[in-house]
């Protein structure tokens, strides 16, 4: 088979004859890469589409009907893909190294009793597969592990097991022969991913994929790849941590709103039920100055957090601002509103803030939530830990209104709090719905003579 040489923009996939500094489709600059490709097909051969030909039909003719879905045994799984895994879908997972994308896999298809699954793995051995499903604690004979990179032969075994389900990992190891590049490559990658996604399209298997990121934290290879499958699947967290978050970067299906929250144990990963009670450490004796609790929401789900300060006196001149967990700009924005419109002197302290659990909070609803934690720590004095925040600052010291209001306190209630900072106005009309006692406030210094009186 005749090839050539191409260029491709690792960053969009846009591909050209020539090396181009700049790619004219994404903007990115030194992005091309040269790789040999095959020849176009001759003329008079088919084209292949990715189902079978078809006419084209009036929008307002075709039938509306819901998606068959595949239930899974992990329920915050079920909830971040929409409700299940779609027939004949094509999903991408992607993750830092290590932070369990095969773990989560492989214990939920190992519980799957009523399909015939093959996990293909380009960088395990059958017996390192057979160790970790081991530790799992999970054996299931309808699981088939196939150790695999080439195309082609996938696609034969594909044919002799008739799986009901596929896993690919990872997708960067897989390489066609068609192809002179190696594996990983972005001709390979997306060439890869399409057979894959007709495959899906015109057999109604499920196909799940594992991809790599690199050092920004996006997934690897060209960004065409996550414009060809159906949902994209981010697994965050740091190893340090017990805690992993799952979120729908993009779901043809559902929401992306959604997250699942999963605990790293001896036994692989553990569903996280209620990430409230996760995030907020145990019961103390007595109460300690800096804590604060704040209320924020990734995506629809609203939790609580626990926001950590210690304000102390600079004992080398410069001041430090250290940030775990929280946009350290917006601490400081936050110190200078309070300098400015409170007057309260901490240009030349120590600052120190960490968010409980390990999680990066970016929500800017827990800004009351950290001044007033900064502040207990400037004076010494405790917050009582039935009480929480919510509010953003803005730059002229006033409490802004956020969204998703009534969830939040809702949640802040139910987990057993007495009283809640809100935004003055934010409430309105709903007020009342509440029991626990609701504190409005429109200033940062009305605030604190509330807290404090």
């Amino acid at each position: 088979m005749k090839t050539k040489t191409v260029y491709f923009c690792s960053n969009c996939g846009h591909e050209s004859p020539k090396w181009l500094g700049k790619c004219p489709n994404c903007g990115e600059w030194n992005t091309f890469v040269e790789e040999r490709v095959a020849a176009k097909a001759a003329k008079g051969e088919k084209r292949r589409g990715l189902v079978a030909s078809s006419k084209p039909v009036r929008l307002s003719e075709i039938e509306s009907q819901d998606e068959a879905r595949m239930r899974l045994p992990s329920k915050e799984l079920n909830r971040v893909l929409g409700g299940g895994l779609v027939m004949g879908s094509l999903t991408l997972i992607g993750g830092e190294p290590g932070i369990g994308k095969s773990t989560l896999l492989l214990q939920n298809i190992l519980s799957i009793r009523n399909k015939t699954i093959l996990y293909v793995s380009g960088e395990e051995s059958a017996t390192q597969l057979k160790l970790r499903a081991d530790r799992l604690g999970k054996v299931a004979d309808n699981t088939f592990i196939l150790c695999e990179t080439s195309l082609e032969s996938i696609f034969t075994q594909i044919e002799n097991v008739e799986p009901g389900l596929i896993v690919i990992d990872s997708i960067q190891t897989i390489a066609s022969n068609e192809i002179e590049s190696a594996a990983g490559s972005v001709s390979q990658v997306r060439e890869c991913a399409v057979s894959l996604l007709r495959y899906a399209k015109e057999s109604g298997v499920p196909v799940i994929l594992v991809g790599h990121i690199n050092k920004d934290g996006a997934i690897a290879g060209p960004k065409v790849l996550e414009h060809i499958v159906d949902t994209v699947l981010q697994f965050e967290g740091d190893r340090q941590y017990l805690y992993r978050i799952l979120r729908a970067i993009k779901n043809r299906f559902g929401s992306t709103n959604e997250i699942g929250i999963y605990e790293m144990v001896e036994k692989g990963l553990k569903e996280v039920i209620n990430p409230s009670e996760m995030l907020l450490s145990e019961n103390r004796d007595e109460e300690m100055s800096g804590i604060t609790i704040g209320v924020t929401t990734e995506g629809v789900r609203p939790f609580l957090v626990e926001i950590q300060a210690l304000v102390s006196t600079a004992a080398y001149g410069t001041p430090q601002r250290s940030v775990t967990g929280f946009d350290q700009r917006r601490l400081n924005m936050l110190l200078a509103v309070l300098e400015k419109r409170a007057r309260f002197r901490l240009g030349q302290k120590d600052v120190f803030l960490n968010i409980a659990g390990g999680l990066k909070i970016q929500d800017p609803a827990i800004d009351l939530a950290v001044v007033a934690a900064v502040m207990s720590s400037n004076f010494d004095v405790s917050i009582p830990r039935t009480t929480a925040f919510i509010g953003e600052v803005g730059l002229s010291g006033e409490i802004r209104t956020v969204t998703r209001i009534d969830q939040r306190v809702a949640e802040a209630q139910k987990l057993g709090f007495k009283r809640v900072f809100v935004p003055k106005g934010n409430l309105k009309g709903i007020k009342d719905t509440f029991s626990i006692e609701i504190i409005e406030v429109g200033k940062v210094e009305e605030c604190f003579r509330r807290l404090f009186e």
